[in-house]
């Protein structure tokens, strides 16, 4: 909802029942820093950021978004996972600090989704067996839930909200980005790789990264994307 504050200031408010997600979403909005939209407040019933005037995306504002989140992953984090309850969207994710990613991502990513979504854990775990062939890489500072829906095109650049930030492998990032498409998508993936190239055989390894998004898509919505994500799971076997 869009209000206009007593100093004249326009925010976007988000509310709802109790509930830590608020928080969450703001702890990780402020922790991607200049690249997000800015946080006003937030507490336990709601999260007000700043309004942000949409325009039409150009390639230009692609390259600089493509710039900007490499910037955004290179800061880095300490661990995978964050220092506060994870979120994506309404579901609770869980965010425990972790030293080793192919374990962070199967048990704190994939698996938790795919059994709430009621599907035989056994392929997954052994399509996850390839997440030890990923390039091993310090935790980046990633969004989480990088749809294009969650950018905003405003000012000549992308601003990012929703979060569901953490510690991840930047592969994540990138891959949730291709999953339902993105405008000028390859002025993003090369002026990204620019600033920070990727390791050799990335788009290989889409179909892993994507599998956390589908298979939360799976538990909020079922139907058709559940047999997207058997579809990912099966090029990975």
């Amino acid at each position: 909802m869009r209000r206009t504050l007593g100093d004249g200031r326009e925010v976007f408010v988000k509310s709802g029942p109790v509930s830590p997600l608020f928080t969450s979403e703001a702890a990780g909005l402020r922790w991607l820093g200049p690249i997000a939209v800015p946080v006003i407040s937030a507490d336990e019933r709601h999260i007000a950021v700043e309004w942000v005037e949409p325009e039409p995306p150009t390639a230009a504002a692609a390259e600089r978004f493509g710039r900007d989140l490499a910037a955004t992953h290179a800061r880095g984090a300490p661990a995978f996972g964050a220092g506060w309850p994870g979120f994506i969207g309404p579901l609770p994710m869980d965010n425990t600090p972790a030293s080793d990613w192919p374990a962070f991502y199967a048990s704190q990513r994939v698996l938790p989704f795919v059994r709430q979504a009621g599907l035989d854990p056994a392929p997954f775990e052994r399509a996850l067996r390839r997440a030890h062939d990923v390039p091993a890489e310090p935790p980046a500072r990633i969004h989480g839930d990088l749809w294009n829906g969650n950018v905003l095109w405003s000012g000549g650049r992308g601003v990012l909200i929703d979060a569901a930030a953490h510690g991840g492998h930047r592969e994540t990032d990138l891959a949730m980005l291709a999953l339902f498409g993105a405008p000028h998508l390859d002025r993003i993936l090369a002026a990204y790789q620019e600033v920070s190239p990727l390791a050799d055989g990335w788009r290989d390894r889409v179909p892993l990264h994507q599998l956390h998004p589908l298979a939360v898509h799976v538990v909020l919505f079922g139907g058709g994307y559940r047999e997207s994500l058997i579809s990912a799971v099966t090029r990975l076997l």
